[in-house]
């Protein structure tokens, strides 16, 4: 396979965290849980430092950001605690993504329109201290030159709308919103990632869009990972995203 076509994986750990976070105890470890995941092929680690503290907590991305080996994803919400996190820790790379404390996952991209003035003011520090910033965003032209005006020199796409749907019409065209803000996206000279609801079914068809640099998936290899083992559910998962590419 080209190197330079391969699609990145970013591997989110969140859910590990929620099963300790269950019972309060200290495994599952996310020390050896990222051994494993980079040992299996994972490209990048994405975490979701939320404000809640529902499952990553500041120890964790403490802890990791001098173990990782591969690269750190820190995702987080736009708020004043979490850039002065990120600042001091200085990860790798960054993805504001919309909170809101009663939904159970990250639904929807972000307000990119409506926020456009506060979310450059946000990010402008991020990017001057070299953190590769994201914006977690629907794939929709205009969200995608918003993001460019903001000065994010990478977008993620929401890809939720399409992993909801069965295979049919509507996942087509899904698929086709993917495909077009991806194409968008690389024109503007933007970096183009993709997520959420991603799983070992659904991951092929978006995994062949050419332009996409990154896909960032968790809860089905984690899901996966309860039957399988971890380094077999990313291999898995690497694999297929290899195969499609």
């Amino acid at each position: 396979m080209n190197t330079e076509a391969r699609l990145r994986l970013g591997v989110n750990i969140d859910h590990i965290a929620t099963i300790r976070q269950a019972r309060g105890t200290s495994y599952p470890d996310l020390v050896e849980a990222v051994r494993i995941v980079e040992a299996a092929g994972a490209d990048i680690i994405t975490l979701h430092l939320r404000e809640d503290r529902r499952h990553i907590q500041d120890r964790d991305v403490e802890q990791l950001r001098g173990l990782i080996t591969t690269a750190m994803n820190l995702e987080m919400a736009a708020t004043d605690e979490m850039l002065a996190i990120a600042l001091r820790l200085r990860p790798e790379a960054c993805c504001i993504v919309p909170e809101r404390r009663e939904e159970l996952t990250t639904e929807g991209g972000l307000d990119v329109l409506g926020q456009e003035s506060r979310l450059k003011t946000f990010c402008a520090p991020l990017v001057a201290a070299g953190i590769e910033v994201s914006l977690f965003v629907e794939p929709e032209l205009s969200h995608l030159d918003a993001a460019r005006r903001i000065g994010a020199p990478v977008v993620e796409l929401h890809t939720g709308a399409y992993a909801n749907v069965p295979p049919g019409p509507r996942r087509e065209a899904q698929l086709a919103r993917i495909r077009t803000a991806a194409e968008h996206g690389q024109a503007m000279g933007l970096v183009v990632n993709a997520g959420h609801g991603l799983d070992y079914d659904n991951v092929a068809d978006v995994a062949r869009i050419p332009q996409l640099h990154e896909l960032n998936i968790g809860h089905s290899i984690v899901a996966r990972a309860l039957f399988t083992g971890m380094g077999e559910a990313v291999a898995t998962m690497r694999s297929a995203m290899d195969q499609a590419r």
